[in-house]
């Protein structure tokens, strides 16, 4: 299943990196979500605010995203510059390139379900992609994924091993990235995809 990335940027600002997955096997995500919307209360009145929750029971041999890959707002410069972050969700930057505050950062999440101690495979499905500026055709690159196992491992198109340490079967990681700004890169929102897959050996 091929993965959206997205970003947005004010002027000289960008935002949302998004992927999902490709995957050999998938049936769903272990999600709970729950919101609340708080009504103004007069005194002696009663007030019911509903909340909507959803459930998705994980399978055997599944594989899917749980969260996607967020860089946040930065700012390009008059130098070109890089902007990594790390699995553990850690935003550095080089060159031109400003952090700014407005919109957290947060690394991809994929988790599945397979078996104590089974071996799995995983791989990227390039190590490098473009992002396009939305309404426009101004681009940037995503590259150097990075996937948070002990220790951390840069993922390739060639499968990386490793085995499932959770008695449950259950399992879950982080991948970060780096994205390259351009000298003076175009304000906007950008956006690109990218795959991972995952083999159960």
């Amino acid at each position: 299943m091929p993965s959206r990335a997205r970003g947005y940027a004010g002027k000289m600002n960008w935002g949302p990196l998004c992927r999902e997955l490709a995957l050999r096997r998938a049936v769903g995500a272990a999600l709970v979500v729950v919101l609340a919307l708080p009504a103004p209360v007069q005194a002696k009145e009663k007030v019911t605010v509903q909340a909507r929750a959803e459930a998705v029971i994980v399978s055997q041999l599944s594989f899917f995203k749980v969260d996607d890959l967020v860089f946040g707002r930065i700012a390009a410069g008059n130098t070109a510059g890089t902007v990594v972050l790390s699995p553990s969700g850690v935003r550095t930057k080089t060159g031109g390139v400003l952090l700014a505050a407005g919109l957290p950062a947060q690394p991809a999440a994929f988790a599945g379900k397979g078996s104590f101690n089974q071996q799995v495979s995983i791989s990227v499905n390039a190590t490098s992609r473009t992002l396009t500026r939305v309404g426009g055709t101004e681009t940037m690159t995503m590259d150097t994924f990075v996937i948070g196992s002990t220790p951390t491992a840069v993922l390739s198109t060639a499968p990386l091993a490793f085995r499932i340490a959770n008695t449950s079967g259950i399992f879950q990681f982080p991948v970060g990235a780096t994205l390259r700004v351009g000298a003076r890169q175009a304000p906007g929102t950008y956006t690109g995809t990218f795959s991972l897959t995952l083999n159960y050996q």
